[in-house]
This record gives structure tokens, sequence and C-alpha cells, in this order.
């Protein structure tokens, strides 16, 4: 992992503690804030290559930094840290440019992997950047070369200047497409193959994440036990089997909906067809 300046903003002195302690071990310079004022004043006065941002900062709220963040100082990677309730927030938050998301308190080995993305991302940003000056320098100095050889004699060629010549642009990295999916207050990351609801956290199977997501992006369809297996499983059968399996993987999704949330109404049986999600 590339050694980084890490600003770190959180109001839970512990996630403070955890996280200095954790990345100062990875050989990361750290400073840590419990403010978003603090932030703003850390920002203003140093450079860094990556922050953590709570959304949940006292006074000036971590939305508010993040915006700060992306005008002042636009190569700063920000991870944005979210307790469960605050999913759609985050989501938002990546929206408005943040790099990635992690559920508080967080696991070392997904803050050290989203740490590594983000920087590897941050430099990929940086090299595009340098090459794009190395191409337009170059540019310059062909023109400024060929004006030299022909004594700018040619009135056209007096008009042109590296000002007005067609700006260089690099391909933008390819940004991920459909990672999230929102229908009522289910919300599905499919990156992090993460499902909440109403904003709790919901703890599935892959076999019970894969099946809630098949149905709710089909909703309000409503989608037969064969067909559930098909997609979700891979496989065919016959239906009387088909709808034996399915209902266990739907008791068993209904009871976690209900463990986590106390709702009971999300899973809908349309007895003889099949299922549907209503939120």
């Amino acid at each position: 992992m590339s050694v980084a300046k890490i600003l770190v903003m959180d109001d839970e002195a512990g996630i403070r503690l955890f996280l200095e302690e954790t990345l100062t071990s990875d050989g990361h310079e750290v400073i840590t804030t419990e403010s978003g004022e603090q932030a703003l004043t850390l920002i203003d006065n140093h450079t860094f290559d990556l922050a953590l941002l709570d959304l949940n900062l006292p006074g000036i709220g971590g939305m508010d930094v993040l915006s700060i963040l992306r005008e002042q100082a636009p190569k700063t990677v920000v991870i944005i840290l979210t307790a469960h309730a605050t999913l759609e927030t985050a989501v938002e938050a990546l929206r408005q440019g943040a790099h990635d998301y992690l559920f508080k308190p967080c696991k070392t080995v997904q803050l050290r992997e989203s740490i590594r993305k983000g920087l590897l991302k941050r430099q990929q940003a940086i090299t595009q950047q340098n090459v794009l000056h190395q191409l337009e320098q170059h540019v310059s100095n062909s023109l400024e070369e060929l004006r030299a050889s022909l004594g700018q004699s040619g009135p056209e060629l007096s008009l042109i200047t590296p000002e007005n010549l067609p700006k260089i642009q690099l391909p933008e990295p390819v940004e991920e497409t459909g990672r999230f999916l929102q229908h009522g207050e289910l919300i599905i990351d499919f990156s992090r193959h993460i499902i909440t609801l109403a904003g709790h956290l919901l703890e599935l199977s892959p076999t019970e994440f894969d099946l809630l997501a098949y149905l709710t992006s089909e909703a309000p369809r409503v989608i037969s036990p064969q067909e559930l297996v098909r997609e979700v499983q891979g496989y065919e059968c016959e239906p009387w089997e088909a709808s034996e399996t399915v209902r266990q993987h739907i008791r068993r999704l209904r009871q976690k909906i209900k463990t986590a949330t106390g709702r009971t109404d999300i899973v809908d049986t349309r007895r003889g067809v099949g299922y549907t999600i209503k939120t």
C-alpha cells in the first residue's frame, strides 16, 4: 500500500483512535479531528492524499465538508464513514464525488482495501494529468518551432496560438454503473453485496441476497418460482421442485427481515403465481 497523508474526521474518540493506530501502523501520516470546523482549518493548511469523513460531524456536517473538499482539494480521495441508518446519504455522497463508504465500526480488511483502491485511483488521475500536460507542452513547443522555421510568414499561422489550440483530453476513468438499486426503503449495493431496509442492515446469505436483489430489480412484476431458481440459482427444475426450493429461501429471508426491522410485509406471495416486493 502506498504511504499517504490522511485526514480522519470523526466525532467518536474510539473510532478516531482505532483509525489513527491502524493507519499509522501501515506507515501513513495521520491527522485526526472531531468537528467540521476543525476539518476545514486543516484542509486550508495541509494537503491530504486521502480523507476519511464521518457524515454526522457536529457543527458543519459531513456533506458540507465533502462539498468544500471537492472544490478546494479535488485530488484528495474521500471515503465516507457511515452508520447503517445513513446509507442513503452515503450513496448521495458517492454521487457527489466520494470514492467509497465504510460502515462504522469498519473492519480493518475493508478499510485497508478501500484506502488501497482510493490511493491507486488518485495516482492514476495524477499520472493522466501529467501525461496531458506533457502532450500539451509538446504541441506548444512544436508550434513554436514551426513558426521559427517559417519566419511566421503565413497569416494563418500567425493566428494560431497555444491558447486557441483544441484542448487535449484523456478519457476519464470508467465509473461503476448500476452499483446501487433503490426501491422504496430498500437500498442494494451490488459492489459491497449489502442490502439495507429503512436504514437497517440485512444479514443475508449469498443466495438470499441474490433472491431479494432480483425480486427488487423486477418489482412490481410477480416472479414465478421457476424463474427465481433459473435466474438466481442458475438451473432449471420442475415447477413443484422450484416452489419448494424458493419457499424455503423466502421463509428464511422473511425471518431475517423481521429480525432486523420488525417488518413482515416486504416479500409478498401471490398464491399460485409467485412473489413480488412491496415497500
